[in-house]
């Protein structure tokens, strides 16, 4: 008997199948906070002045950048958060002309985006990433164990590793500074100082309120969208533009939690006990067919 790929692969998908009918699987239910606090960016105002930028690094101790937040020649380049920077701008080009009918930037600010259901909670196997009432989705490296599965987790491509640390590692990312909100009844850093006042911040309701009036008061100057507002559930950071949101760096993503596709596999693969015996017997039986194939081969 020869059993080829797509033969192993369907019956594997039959005992998934099986296990995944609606008499054992369990509805998954969003763990979202009713209404957290969230910050709303107006990208019709940011200038690119990177003082959000030099806020976070003060506030997160963060080691000196290796260019100077004055420095706006950084900007040529696209960037990424990383372990020692949790926030950047970067700069687009998304082919506006401003009044002198030259190219007109647009300036992005990208951070962690504190999901309602985040996929790196939901795939954190130690608790070392939690959602809080208060909007922030928190870390505690006394949990963590470097598994980094977060990392692939995170639709948005956040979490950063500290790979140059051999011995006590971390998984890093935007705290929303989260001790300021929730102990000392304050903003974050990036919000308190920016002097254009693109960034707002607030309970995520409200926010809503805010974007949606904005966009209703000058339709001619905004996109009709508030991103962040159902991608991949919601999220806590929201933003407002005048162009395409696809043309400056965001993602096109669902607007279903990741968290309720993979709990919900998880939970029928899993109930009852009985399907993962199934997936076992299945890769039984594979190897099985494979030994007694290399015995007739070397008989």
């Amino acid at each position: 008997m020869k059993l080829t790929r797509r033969g192993f692969l369907g019956a594997v998908g039959a005992a998934g199948v099986a296990a995944a009918a609606p008499n054992n699987a369990q509805a998954w239910q969003s763990k979202a906070p009713p209404d957290p606090y969230g910050c709303l960016v107006d990208l019709t105002r940011c200038i690119g002045c990177r003082k959000c930028e030099q806020a976070c690094n003060e506030v997160n101790r963060l080691p000196e950048p290796a260019v100077r937040f004055d420095d706006l020649t950084v900007l040529d380049a696209k960037r990424r958060p990383d372990h020692d920077t949790f926030t950047v701008i970067n700069r687009y080009y998304p082919g506006r002309l401003d009044d002198r009918a030259k190219p007109a930037p647009t300036f992005v600010k990208v951070q962690c985006m504190h999901c309602q259901d985040p996929a790196c909670v939901s795939a954190c196997i130690t608790g070392a990433l939690t959602k809080e009432d208060n909007g922030a989705v928190h870390y505690d490296v006394g949990k963590c164990i470097g598994c980094r599965y977060c990392m692939a987790a995170c639709p948005f491509e956040i979490p950063a590793y500290e790979y140059h640390d051999p011995i006590t590692p971390r998984v890093r990312k935007c705290t929303f500074c989260f001790e300021r909100i929730s102990k000392e009844g304050g903003k974050p850093g990036c919000a308190s100082i920016c002097p254009v006042e693109a960034i707002t911040f607030g309970r995520r309701n409200e926010l809503l309120l805010l974007a949606k009036k904005r966009i209703e008061n000058d339709p001619g100057k905004y996109v009709d969208r508030v991103y962040g507002e159902k991608e991949v559930g919601g999220t806590s950071w929201l933003y407002v533009s005048n162009v395409d949101f696809e043309k400056v760096g965001f993602q096109k993503l669902p607007e279903q939690p990741m968290p309720g596709i993979t709990e919900t596999i998880q939970s029928s693969l899993f109930s009852y006990l009985w399907s993962p015996l199934a997936l076992f017997g299945v890769l039984g039986a594979v190897m099985g067919l494979t030994g007694r194939k290399e015995e007739n081969h070397d008989a």
